[in-house]
């Protein structure tokens, strides 16, 4: 199997297996994406031509780029900014949240959240961000940032590890709870 045709399948398990994996993975997608200036010959060179695959693969993998390189042209993300099917999962989970908060059997839940608050409490102040960021998005856009750090071989402080790892562990539950939701 292809990565490129692997990239399709781990986007379509980890959208079932865990929500904030896969909304941090197509987050790096789109930047990929925007890497290759949203050409679809370039990511055909870069990233599909790579692997010794049949022609049905690499057609299928072309036509996944395309649809995700089309999507981000009509919504102007070109640059910035994420996939509105994303942005409603984000949505869809912050909702969750928010009733788990209002949940008197959620004392666990309640207890990881307010444990993580004073970490989302500082990111918010470091990123300027407001209030139409929700608690939600603001835990991805920190392990997003992470991971940006991690990539480019940035040096992580301490702290910013402790709050990484509070902020993981608070959406490790979210996402478990988001896919019981959507089993029921």
């Amino acid at each position: 199997m292809s990565e490129n045709r692997g990239r399709m399948l781990i986007a379509k398990q980890k959208r079932s297996e865990n929500i904030s994996e896969y909304i941090l993975y197509m987050w790096q997608l789109e930047d990929i994406l925007r890497a290759c200036r949203l050409d679809i010959a370039v990511v055909k060179t870069a990233l599909i031509d790579k692997f010794d695959q049949p022609e049905s693969v690499k057609t299928e993998m072309k036509e996944w780029y395309e649809n995700l390189i089309e999507m981000m042209h009509v919504e102007k993300i070109e640059e910035k900014g994420h996939l509105q099917i994303v942005k409603n999962i984000v949505s869809d989970a912050n909702s969750l949240h928010l009733e788990l908060l209002q949940e008197p059997k959620e004392i666990q839940y309640n207890a990881l959240f307010f444990k993580t608050l004073p970490f989302l409490v500082d990111f918010r102040k470091k990123l300027g961000a407001g209030a139409e960021v929700d608690d939600v998005e603001l835990s991805l856009d920190a392990l997003y940032g992470i991971l940006m750090l991690r990539l480019q071989k940035k040096e992580i402080t301490e702290d910013t590890q402790a709050a990484v790892k509070q902020i993981s562990q608070f959406l490790a539950v979210l996402s478990a709870k988001y896919k019981e939701a959507e089993n029921e």
